[in-house]
């Protein structure tokens, strides 16, 4: 997995990635897009979103062959959930709303073939190795894989020292959204219990030697430290922009 041993040795030099999450509108052109754009990697949605599965697969494909990072959001998270998405193809996973260690056990019986797993590799996913035996798969997809558990309830937050620790986490990440609702601060970034709660996720990433993962406007997260960021959905990045080529023209009459 070259795009995945590529940005994980960006994240290790401390050096910024950025992302955006594809919840709609995915299409084959998007991995040339976001290349020239200069996004580092993608995460297709499958979450939330309605995506064809052979179009999840092609551009996990395409994202092979260009060399670019493409990440899925997994629907579930328990072990036919993760293993479905794994034979997809991706890079890696994000895994919404992670509570607890034994979740993160679970996922790693998925993505591991045995000793360390119980795997049973198939699908698109199979190209990402030059053959099956145990040290290609390996060294070729299991030792890069890049898994970012969200951190979206409030058991979750309570457990996420064990969750940052854990041994498939590459980094530890936030569902602004979600995490803000369940401590009542109802998508106030200043809430004191959110901001708390961020505080708290980052020490524990910093424990475990791992990156933050955040969802959001890159600028500013970016000089709060967080190097590990994605802009957000693609479709609302592009009603955003549209948005702002309207009213300039507006402006103008």
């Amino acid at each position: 997995m070259q795009p995945a041993r590529s940005m994980r040795q960006k994240l290790e030099k401390g050096e910024v990635a950025v992302g955006a999450l594809v919840t709609s509108h995915l299409w084959h052109d998007l991995i040339e897009v976001a290349i020239d754009a200069g996004l580092d990697y993608l995460v297709v949605d499958l979450e939330h979103g309605a995506h064809d599965v052979s179009m999840v697969a092609q551009v996990c494909q395409l994202g092979r062959v260009a060399g670019f990072a493409v990440l899925i959001r997994t629907a579930t998270n328990d072990f036919r959930g993760v293993g479905f998405a794994m034979d997809l193809g991706p890079c890696g996973l994000v895994l919404a709303s992670v509570e607890t260690a034994a979740q993160l056990d679970e996922v790693r019986d998925a993505i591991y073939l045995p000793p360390r797993g119980r795997r049973r590799p198939g699908g698109a996913g199979n190209r990402w190795v030059d053959d099956y035996h145990l040290r290609i798969w390996q060294k070729q997809v299991e030792n890069d894989v890049i898994i970012i558990p969200q951190i979206e309830t409030c058991t979750g937050l309570e457990h996420v020292d064990a969750l940052a620790a854990h041994e498939i986490v590459t980094a530890i990440g936030i569902g602004p959204y979600d995490l803000s609702m369940a401590i009542g601060a109802d998508m106030d970034k200043d809430h004191v219990g959110f901001v708390d709660a961020v505080d708290k996720i980052s020490r524990a990433a910093d424990a475990a030697g791992k990156p933050m993962w955040r969802v959001g406007d890159a600028g500013p997260l970016v000089k709060q430290g967080c190097r590990f960021v994605c802009l957000g959905d693609v479709s609302m990045l592009l009603t955003e922009v549209l948005s702002q080529k309207v009213c300039s023209a507006h402006a103008t009459d």
